[in-house]
């Protein structure tokens, strides 16, 4: 099986193995360059003629759309109307862009890529969504084409008109260098933004790795309810039930059970305790990060040590994208490093929060081992975050994670705990 590779190139174009190139650049690659300009004239050269007299009517079409929608549109928004005329300017200007495309693809050869439609029935509201068409680039850069391009094709039709019965010796350089022009228009105005599209991949997959982990979230807290703290209420309440029947039968049977039943409370109270502290500790709101990787710390099989140097508390969010990824890490280590000591980092850098997990065991972790690394790693992109991973065989092992800083709001400021403002802690602990 042979596999085709597709490469981005500088001018915003990709080659499609189907059609045999092999990409567009701003200068043309070996897939769509026509043949050298030559005096006989070739089926190239009658194509480019073809596209030169036909720049006049289609560049006269896009002209009087430009100026009779959209700056119709953008004299009327003072008006309820005007928005929306804009808006729907720009996706109607698409449409010519995707026909000018596809002209210049079967005429000059030029392959440039789609761009991305708008995912308008995503979105939920209707000023969300004319918010969206009015910010559309691609709207914004196929207008501007349409509208330049009338004094280009009136030129164009003139020269190439002339050269048919004037110039017909040396025509075809003359197509040649006017089509040049025309090839460079289509990449730079009507080629989609390389960047634009990839964010916009990057934040699709991102978003159905944060609901993913979400709905997987809540699974897991609804089983560890139903499996735990459920079940043992459910039999406290019927050892109760019990000692309430034999209360008057045998009140020594039934201090018994309400002796066991008070046991029973506790264990469950303990349950609770957990499993909160798996969805947010209340020692990371009250104190922040030092004290809650520290409290992590303690509970790791080996001696830890925890550096925490922050000049101040990062957004909630931030703290608890942090804070899960330093306690599954050290789970791991506690599970699969055979590791004598272990450390934890945390500091600032510019605008990212950094942390690095590192031990002495025999290494070897790797993203796709199954130990729950993948998830993290998933995790932290959703957020614009990094998760590196060096651990040779052998070890030791480091960890490295990179999350954007935010910083907390007002409100959160003021409910700090006095003595937040620098945190810097090493403890060992085992």
């Amino acid at each position: 099986m042979t596999e085709h590779l597709a490469t981005p190139t500088p001018g915003g174009t990709t080659g499609s193995p189907a059609d045999g190139t092999a990409g567009g650049t701003a200068g043309g690659t070996a897939g769509d360059r026509p043949p050298p300009a030559r005096l006989a004239f070739d089926g190239h050269t009658w194509k480019e003629i073809a596209h030169l007299l036909a720049n006049f009517p289609a560049a006269l079409v896009g002209f009087v759309y430009v100026t009779t929608v959209l700056l119709v549109g953008a004299g009327l928004t003072v008006t309820v109307v005007g928005l929306p005329l804009l808006a729907a300017g720009l996706l109607g200007a698409r449409t010519f862009g995707r026909l000018e495309r596809a002209r210049a693809r079967a005429l000059l050869g030029v392959r440039v890529e789609e761009p991305s439609p708008l995912p308008l029935r995503r979105e939920g509201g209707f000023f969300s969504r004319l918010w969206m068409a009015l910010k559309d680039p691609v709207g914004w850069r196929t207008a501007l084409y349409a509208f330049m391009r009338l004094p280009w094709g009136v030129v164009t039709f003139a020269v190439t008109l002339v050269s048919l019965f004037v110039l017909w010796p040396v025509l075809p350089f003359i197509a040649r260098g006017l089509t040049n022009a025309d090839r460079a228009m289509v990449r730079g105005l009507l080629s989609p933004s390389d960047e634009l599209e990839r964010r916009i991949a990057e934040l699709e997959s991102d978003r159905g790795i944060v609901v993913d982990t979400a709905a997987a979230d809540l699974r897991r807290i609804e089983r560890d309810l139903h499996d735990g703290a459920q079940a043992r209420l459910v039999n406290l309440a019927m050892g109760l039930g019990l000692a309430k029947e034999k209360l008057l039968e045998d009140p020594d049977a039934a201090a018994a059970m309400v002796d066991e039943a008070h046991g029973e409370v506790k264990l469950a109270l303990q349950e609770l305790r957990d499993l909160a502290r798996g969805i947010h500790p209340a020692v990371l709101t009250d104190r922040g990060l030092d004290a809650a990787l520290s409290s992590v710390a303690s509970r790791c099989t080996v001696p830890v040590r925890v550096t925490v140097d922050l000049a101040e508390r990062p957004a909630p969010a931030i703290e608890g994208i942090a804070y899960f990824t330093v306690s599954e890490l050290l789970q791991n280590v506690s599970k699969h490093s055979g590791a004598r000591s272990a450390s934890v980092e945390v500091w600032r850098s510019s605008d990212r929060l950094l942390i690095q997990v590192g031990d002495d065991g025999r290494g070897g972790a790797r993203l796709d081992a199954g130990t729950g690394m993948k998830g993290l790693a998933d995790r932290l992109s959703a957020v614009d975050g990094l998760f590196v991973v060096d651990s040779p065989e052998g070890g030791p092992t480091a960890v490295t994670a990179e999350l954007p800083w935010r910083d907390r709001t007002a409100a959160d400021a003021a409910g700090r705990a006095p003595g937040d403002e620098r945190t810097r802690r090493t403890s060992g602990s085992r």
